[in-house]
């Protein structure tokens, strides 16, 4: 396992991270404790969650996530082991995860009761890394664009100051260690930076964005933010929904697929138009001529980007954890990465 810096802090992470959000929906509390076991055998020692997981979103099934990793940190006694992420949600027209049945806002108020209530979950006293899962204004992460629509910011709008002050009050509380963004913006992200400085406030740490073979939108300004602000890029999807694994080609429908039990929910819209499988069919055409298993080619292209501190990784079984940690070991040559260059110009952002 490699390990990388953690924006501009002194905590290494593991290349691999473990992403928990089919835990309490699709994996059982025994499932997520042998995956999180295993991982760490295997020296993964980051792990993201969320406050609404498990995904798909329900009332019923919110927040298990968060407690499946705290009855493992009660058992195992290893809470210095990890470095754990999870994040507060922002706008989202839900109201069970608030006092009163308040919608959820990044507000001061909301989120000093949000990380409350994730640490009592996550049965631990501190956060490492407490990210914004979205942003309060409107945005469009997951419109399936790359292109910008202005559109003006509501007035009802809790403003970034506000958002960054809140975090801010935890770190000094000790309950955060560090803060981090998640389907931010550019903009967005020098927003934080600004206000970081100017109002001495927390800096942002990493953002937590999609990217995979599809949807490399993330170079388009993104990494230039990375590059010169070390703000970390912990990238989410690598397998796109598992559409880079091949499984969905020709029509194909596995069962017990997330598509095959959730259908196309919102985060699929990217991943419908038809150069999406074009360009798969390429992708997983190479990995099969380089004798690579497609997922594993796939998080590997990812871990490799010079802009890349870890890859989220998801699994439902043991097998598909095991291929997707041991991508590390795969080399993703000079020959390889020509191949991949021809079909990203020939299919440039089919899923951004």
């Amino acid at each position: 396992m490699e390990y990388r810096k953690l924006g501009r802090t002194d905590i290494d992470v593991s290349t691999i991270c473990l992403g928990t959000m089919t835990w309490g929906e699709q994996n059982t509390e025994a499932d997520a404790h042998d995956q999180l076991d295993y991982s760490l055998e295997q020296g993964v020692n980051f792990i993201d969650t969320a406050e609404m997981y498990a995904v798909p979103t329900k009332e019923k099934t919110q927040g298990l996530t968060e407690k499946y990793i705290g009855t493992w940190f009660q058992t195992r006694k290893n809470r210095d082991k990890v470095i754990l992420a999870t994040k507060v949600a922002g706008r989202s027209g839900l109201s069970y995860m608030r006092e009163n049945n308040e919608m959820t806002r990044l507000s001061r108020e909301h989120i000093h009761y949000a990380v409350d209530q994730s640490l009592k979950r996550l049965q631990t006293d501190y956060i490492d890394l407490y990210q914004v899962h979205w942003p309060e204004r409107p945005f469009g992460a997951f419109s399936g664009k790359l292109e910008y629509r202005y559109a003006p910011i509501p007035e009802d709008t809790i403003d970034i100051e506000e958002t960054l002050g809140a975090l801010g009050e935890l770190v000094q509380q000790g309950k955060v260690r560090h803060i981090g963004l998640s389907n931010e913006t550019p903009w967005g992200t020098m927003k934080y930076l600004e206000l970081s400085k100017t109002k001495s406030l927390p800096r942002v740490v990493s953002i937590q964005n999609a990217y995979n073979l599809i949807n490399r939108a993330y170079e388009v300004g993104l990494s230039e933010v990375t590059n010169h602000e070390q703000v970390s890029l912990l990238s989410y999807s690598p397998l796109g929904q598992g559409i880079l694994t091949g499984k969905y080609l020709n029509g194909q429908m596995p069962q017990g697929s997330r598509l095959a039990l959730f259908g196309d929910g919102p985060l699929m819209y990217r991943y419908k138009r038809p150069s999406v499988n074009q360009a798969t069919e390429k992708y997983v055409e190479i990995a099969k001529q380089f004798e690579i298993d497609p997922a594993q080619f796939a998080i590997r292209f990812c871990d490799i980007q010079q802009f890349m501190t870890s890859t989220i990784i998801g699994a439902t079984t043991m097998d598909q954890l095991k291929t997707c940690i041991s991508s590390v070991d795969i080399e993703i040559t000079k020959e390889i990465l020509n191949e991949i260059k021809k079909v990203h110009e020939e299919f440039p952002h089919p899923a951004p």
